[in-house]
């Protein structure tokens, strides 16, 4: 009978202690044998203002401590059914981004290989187009929903074609995405023009901006967005940013008028059932989060990709007893 890894219980060792591994589950070099598993890319070289973000993996794995492996809101247990295990982190160039950019994807081909999903704490959000080249070579071109305050489709930034604005155009452009079915959610800010956030539409992308939903539950939304992925393959990427700065600080590019929490657990939550084949969560720079709770959001988020990833059943409980809530 598998027994399968588990996070190390506050029981067993004192949440502030244990191995600094993401939730305090084993580590291993390889994902030989795994059904999902989290790396690190400790990088931020393609920020274009606050930094910090090469620290993001490391704080993330430390406020995953307070995590526990059964998620009460949709009974998804991911530890029964899936075996999960922290990689470490990618050793990226820390001087030269477009080398780090192909060590990405060849690790990250070397960890497809062995059939798992990976979940990945960033790192700034250049990191996703390599990995995109990883898994269209595992999987061919894939689904993507792109949580996020930006569009990320600039053409340069500073006359490079790297950097954390420019990762999916340049996944457009090497064959990565189906363009029919990529979503982008939480779109907002100020602009240089009014076609800024176009280009994807253009391209058949779905936009959805922040002001589109403010204040309202994403429910209807998702239900659209998994009748248009179906049952494609499917990549997400979520950058802390698209939430409101009030709620996470601890980001490079802050843009006011964000979405809550709230609507982020119900976006990653809504994906249950999809075929995900990858996930990241990028961009928390520890250096701005002094209370940490920008890291403890991330860790947050990452446990619920876990949970909604394919293989693992979801049991929401039933309605309060004696009570109605309309």
């Amino acid at each position: 009978m598998t027994r399968f890894n588990q996070p190390l219980g506050g029981n067993e060792m004192p949440r502030f202690g244990g191995p600094a591994t993401m939730m305090r589950l084993p580590s291993q070099p390889t994902a030989e044998g795994l059904d999902a598993c989290f790396v690190g890319i400790p990088m931020d070289i393609g920020t274009s203002n606050r930094p910090g973000a090469r620290l993001g993996p490391r704080a993330i794995r430390d406020e995953s401590r307070m995590l526990r492996p059964f998620n009460m809101a949709t009974g998804a247990a991911p530890f029964e059914h899936l075996q999960v295990a922290d990689l470490g982190d990618v050793a990226i160039d820390t001087f030269d981004l477009k080398r780090s950019c192909a060590i990405i994807t060849e690790a990250y081909r070397e960890v497809l290989s062995h059939g798992v999903v990976p979940l990945t704490l960033g790192g700034d959000h250049t990191l996703t187009w390599p990995i995109l080249r990883a898994i269209r070579d595992r999987h061919g071109p894939v689904a993507l929903i792109h949580v996020d305050a930006h569009a990320d489709v600039n053409d340069t930034m500073f006359g490079e074609r790297e950097a954390h604005g420019t990762p999916f155009r340049r996944a457009l452009e090497d064959g990565c995405l189906r363009n029919d079915k990529v979503v982008q959610i939480g779109l907002r800010g100020t602009g240089y023009a009014p076609g800024d956030f176009a280009w994807g539409r253009q391209q058949g992308w779905s936009v959805v901006t922040a002001e589109e939903i403010h204040g309202r539950p994403l429910h209807g939304l998702m239900q659209q967005v998994r009748a248009l992925v179906g049952d494609a393959p499917l990549y997400l990427s979520f950058d802390i940013d698209s939430l409101s700065p009030g709620l996470a600080n601890g980001t490079g590019t802050q843009e006011i008028g964000g979405l809550m929490d709230w609507q982020a657990l119900q976006i990653v939550r809504g994906m249950a059932g999809l075929n995900l084949v990858g996930c990241d969560l990028v961009e928390v720079s520890p250096p701005f989060d002094t209370s940490g709770t920008t890291a403890l959001t991330a860790a947050n988020l990452l446990f619920e990709m876990l949970c909604v990833l394919p293989g693992v059943p979801q049991d929401p409980p039933g309605p309060l007893h004696g009570f109605r809530i309309e």
